[in-house]
């Protein structure tokens, strides 16, 4: 069965090539043109992938991302934006974008950037669930994903809750930022690689949860991070 995939895009010849661009790669393709609709197909089904536009009539698609992410942190959104500022592209991930192409684009590269959201999305859904994952007392389940640090329930954003999987699943392993990037925004991401860095701090300032706990995410400089249990 082919994959669904929703387009929401304001801008009526661009949301017609990636129609027919999507269409031809074998995806079954919906496209709407305003933020109401896109809430309204949303609701209607469960899809695939979503590629939304920034900049939106009725409601912006920083707003519709943040709905979606209240309540379904697995279906993969990519926003297309005509924004360049690092600032613009953080806040975005940090509602839980999985990935984002800045206009004007080159269709193959957002060709590669939906092969890529969906190949991780096919990985998630095989592995089983319900174990809890654990490092001192950092404990995280990836079914439900929830993250406590004792007995504090700790609320993280989609991409935020991603990268920590990833530390903990290679717990005293040090990771560069290349291998984050490519595991975490996926393989074909060509964003900046600071955008680490920043994800890094918004994991630290929620981990440390009071004075009397230690850090667990290190530092190692010139290399990248590591997740380790305190000394």
């Amino acid at each position: 069965m082919a994959e669904e995939i929703l387009i929401v895009e304001d801008e009526e010849k661009i949301a017609r090539l990636l129609e027919l661009e999507l269409t031809y790669e074998g995806y079954q393709v919906t496209k709407v043109y305003d933020g109401m609709e896109a809430m309204h197909q949303y609701r209607e089904k469960e899809w695939d992938l979503i590629l939304l536009d920034v900049m939106l009539p009725g409601l912006s698609g920083m707003e519709i991302l943040r709905r979606i992410r209240g309540n379904d942190t697995v279906t993969p959104v990519i926003l297309l934006t005509a924004k360049g500022a690092v600032e613009d592209k953080v806040t975005g991930l940090d509602f839980g974008a999985n990935d984002y192409v800045t206009k004007p684009f080159q269709i193959e590269e957002l060709l590669a950037r939906v092969r890529a959201a969906l190949r991780l999305k096919q990985k998630g859904g095989k592995e089983e669930g319900g174990k809890w994952l654990t490092c001192s007392d950092l404990k995280m389940n990836e079914q439900t994903r929830e993250v406590m640090r004792g007995e504090q329930a700790i609320e993280l954003t989609a991409k935020e809750f991603d990268l920590l999987l990833y530390l903990v699943e290679n717990e005293r392993q040090v990771l560069t930022r290349d291998q984050i990037l490519s595991k975490v925004w996926g393989y074909d991401y060509s964003g900046d690689t600071n955008v680490v860095d920043v994800y890094i701090r918004y994991l630290r300032r929620k981990l440390e949860v009071s004075n009397d706990v230690k850090p667990l995410i290190q530092t190692v400089r010139g290399v990248g991070y590591t997740l380790r249990q305190p000394t």
